[in-house]
């Protein structure tokens, strides 16, 4: 049995939770579910955006499942905060199109390995007299642990190359260490091609040549833009999942966030949370399940007769969730 830790959050991260847990109760695994709360309706009910008994609950789980929260005013984000406290440290984002949804290109497939702790993020701002400073954390410690994913993302994935992102020539100390670091910890993997590429460089080729890129790695910041770029050009951030993977815990979520302009009216796309249950499968080690997800969610796609909106239909979430559903005994 597996314990599950749900967290819904605000907005749609509600509806496609729910099409999330449907299709969890479809597979023929067991699992334990506990139920945290926490974003900006959380902050308005209990003064917190996080309370201590979701992490409690969290740090109790196998896994969490985390929805979508929206921003609140002076508050820190809970998915940063909790990424932080169960030290998911890798946040792993596929980039991948797929046959029926509209992309700039057909033929993307890559992994961008994101640091998750550090960087800007790290969210230490303060004010010194009429300056206001937000300081860029980046350790030693990290930067090797985040190096190892990526290549042991690389041959988990038959994949071939790994491409360090920084800015180095700026940040010389900074992602100076983050790329030497990068460099030392790829000599144990002698059978994969290293190269690096600076921030912008990357961006470039991310919208010029994707195909250049088999698995990214890179801080924080950089991975947080570039795995929205790599969505805009597969279609959307209605199918990009992710998964924040640490030594402990794993953290899987939607890239999306709580779409209040669409809240409330069951439009939104599943398919990002569905392929997070997808990636927690395979963290699970589930291989068949996470196989049988994947590719009944391909399907539906390119099939395009039951998908919501953003994707050219006019089904209902609960809809498109169904549908997947219906797929998975055929894988």
């Amino acid at each position: 049995m597996y314990k599950i830790t749900i967290i819904s959050g605000d907005g749609i991260g509600k509806e496609v939770m729910e099409a999330g847990e449907n299709l969890l109760d479809h597979l023929d695994i067991e699992f334990s579910f506990n139920y945290g709360i926490a974003g900006y309706e959380c902050f308005k009910e209990t003064g917190s955006t996080l309370p201590k008994d979701t992490i409690k609950k969290a740090k109790k789980s196998d896994a969490v499942l985390f929805g979508a929260t929206t921003s609140t005013p002076g508050q820190p984000s809970p998915i940063i905060e909790l990424r932080k406290i169960l030290d998911t440290y890798a946040n792993l984002r596929p980039i991948k199109s797929y046959p029926g949804v509209k992309s700039v290109y057909n033929n993307i497939d890559m992994l961008i390995v994101r640091e998750n702790t550090e960087g800007i993020y790290s969210q230490i701002e303060y004010k010194n007299k009429d300056k206001l400073i937000a300081e860029r954390k980046i350790t030693r410690k990290a930067s090797k642990k985040i190096s190892e994913m990526a290549f042991k993302q690389c041959l988990n994935l038959n994949k071939k190359k790994v491409t360090c992102v920084h800015k180095a020539k700026v940040l010389k100390k900074t992602d100076g260490i983050f790329k030497d670091i990068f460099y030392k910890i790829g000599e144990k993997y002698p059978t994969i091609i290293k190269n690096d590429h600076t921030i912008d460089d990357a961006a470039y080729y991310m919208v010029k040549k994707p195909q250049k890129y088999n698995v990214i790695v890179t801080s924080n910041l950089f991975g947080d833009i570039l795995s929205d770029e790599g969505a805009g050009l597969i279609g959307g951030l209605g199918i990009a999942p992710s998964g924040n993977i640490g030594d402990k815990y794993g953290l899987f979520e939607p890239v999306h966030g709580s779409g209040p302009d669409i809240a409330g009216k069951n439009i939104a796309n599943p398919s990002s949370m569905i392929l997070s249950i997808a990636m927690m499968m395979n963290y699970f080690k589930e291989y068949e399940y996470e196989h049988k997800i994947t590719k009944s969610v391909a399907k539906v796609l390119k099939e395009g007769k039951t998908v919501t909106p953003d994707l050219g239909g006019t089904a209902k979430t609960f809809e498109m969730g169904k549908e997947i559903i219906k797929n998975l005994e055929e894988f």
